[in-house]
């Protein structure tokens, strides 16, 4: 069985194996961390998959009065340290932005401490700051800097696509994402069109790139001519999300959106496979064979063949002429036999 929480409303999904717990939708759980057990909202209740899933960390159980007091208490703690990180910043004029801040309370090293995350557009000497936190806070400081990415995965946003941001929902592992990847989705290569609210390439550029290479080996390029139910036309766009493909009608020229199944029939795919064309290789046992010969008594010439005769013809008529490889199988052995009555009449009685 399998459940999923989540440590903030609308934050990214963690799986679990809830073992002999049954919580429901909306209650509070314990999920294991290195820091020891926090509290998360259960969004998944446990069911059954059809896979087998292994390596999912196990429930602790459900939260009881006094871990959500913790948790709630954690909860201003962590308001106040920002507000107070902001504030020591602002006096010691550094260029830093405070993006998230972590309280541990249960780790065994620590009594308390206080994790900052922050962006900057370089290295920064916070040295004098981690002490004045220090002396503020009453707590161990750790100052951790991020990237753009890992910014709007803690802070989280709404997307150009009007929807909640990949990385702070479902994405794990940040991947490179290439300009590439936009072009052969036929993106317009305009970086406002094409960044995502960290002002980097998008990240669902990387995760439907093999989708839409999928669609274009098996769809019919731009400017082929398509056999449609709606008639003859010629391709002049894809739709890859809905698998369609928009054919130019020659009969009307008005335009119609066709699946792609319709377009690339299983005749038409047969038609166009290299084991129907003209040009296939042979197979190796047929292409080393040659033609087949009479056979002939031994000790007298062989009977010319049409095929033969023209050739001689040729020779003796327009000089040479450039043998085929066919040509140049049969006379070989004809070579070698000839050379062979002739070693045999020069050799002694």
């Amino acid at each position: 069985m399998v459940m999923a929480v989540s440590f903030e409303r609308y934050g990214r999904l963690y799986y679990l194996d809830p073992g002999p717990h049954r919580p429901r939708v909306g209650d509070k759980v314990l999920v294991p961390t290195d820091d020891g057990p926090e509290v998360a909202e259960c969004v998944w209740a446990p069911q059954y998959v059809t896979e087998e899933i292994g390596g999912l960390p196990l429930c602790d159980g459900i939260a009881t009065a006094d871990d959500l007091d913790r948790d709630e208490a954690n909860r201003v703690r962590r308001a106040d340290a920002r507000v107070i990180a902001k504030r020591l910043i602002r006096q010691h004029g550094l260029p830093m932005k405070v993006v998230g801040i972590d309280f541990v309370d249960r780790r065994p090293d620590v009594d308390q401490l206080v994790i900052v995350y922050f962006s900057a557009p370089h290295r920064v000497d916070f040295r004098e700051l981690v002490r004045d936190l220090a002396r503020g806070l009453r707590a161990r400081i750790e100052l951790r800097q991020v990237g753009a990415r890992d910014e709007a995965r803690l802070q989280g946003g709404i997307g150009p696509c009007g929807r909640d941001l990949c990385c702070a929902t479902f994405l794990k592992d940040f991947e490179p994402v290439s300009v590439r990847m936009a072009k052969d989705q036929d993106l317009p290569l305009n970086p406002l069109k094409i960044s995502g609210a960290c002002g980097r390439l998008m990240c669902c550029l990387k995760y439907e790139h093999p989708l839409y290479q999928e669609f274009n080996a098996k769809a019919p390029s731009v400017g082929t001519p398509v056999e449609t139910p709606a008639g003859d036309g010629v391709v002049v766009g894809h739709n890859v999300p809905s698998d369609t493909v928009v054919v130019r009608l020659a009969a009307s020229g008005r335009r119609c959106a066709c699946s792609r199944a319709d377009v690339c029939s299983p005749r038409q795919q047969y038609e166009a496979s290299s084991t129907t064309t003209p040009d296939a290789p042979l197979p190796e046992d047929l292409a080393d064979a040659g033609p087949d010969e009479p056979e002939t008594a031994p000790g007298t010439a062989p009977t010319p063949t049409p095929e033969t005769m023209v050739v001689h013809l040729t020779e003796e008529s327009a000089g040479p002429v450039e043998e085929t490889t066919e040509q140049r199988r049969r006379r070989k052995p004809r070579r070698r036999r000839r050379l062979h009555h002739e070693d045999e009449g020069d050799a002694p009685q």
